[in-house]
């Protein structure tokens, strides 16, 4: 399966520029794979350069997760993460995302000075 970089992403969501857009759309319609550090940087884009409330982001990762076309590396860890934002979006959501890999794959606690995210399940502040 093919694979897409963030600014692929970014063009499917933002459509802000219809060649690229154009472009980007040819090259996922037969299936593409979305993998976690391209989802992460999507979501600092539509943060940092595109003014998108938590919400918002929210709802672009899930109507990724929910593409016919797309494949995100971890669905099910994404998924979680999601939720996780949804819920207390202060945090981030690269943040959530990191604390699911690590809970998945059983490395726990998850030591961390930002103090946001030392208020979720699983996080440790360290001070």
């Amino acid at each position: 399966m093919r694979a897409i970089d963030t600014n692929v992403l970014v063009r499917l969501i933002a459509r802000d520029d219809a060649a690229q857009t154009a472009l980007a759309e040819a090259f996922v319609e037969r299936g593409a794979w979305v993998p976690l550090l391209a989802l992460v940087e999507t979501a600092w884009v539509l943060d940092a350069v595109y003014a998108r409330t938590a919400e918002q982001i929210a709802t672009c990762i899930d109507m990724l997760l929910s593409h016919e076309q797309l494949v995100l590396e971890r669905g099910e860890i994404v998924e979680a993460a999601l939720e996780r934002y949804r819920a207390k979006p202060k945090a981030g959501f690269s943040d959530c995302l990191m604390l699911e890999v690590a809970r998945t794959a059983g490395h726990l606690p998850f030591g961390t000075f930002d103090k946001a995210l030392a208020r979720r399940d699983d996080a440790t502040l360290l001070a």
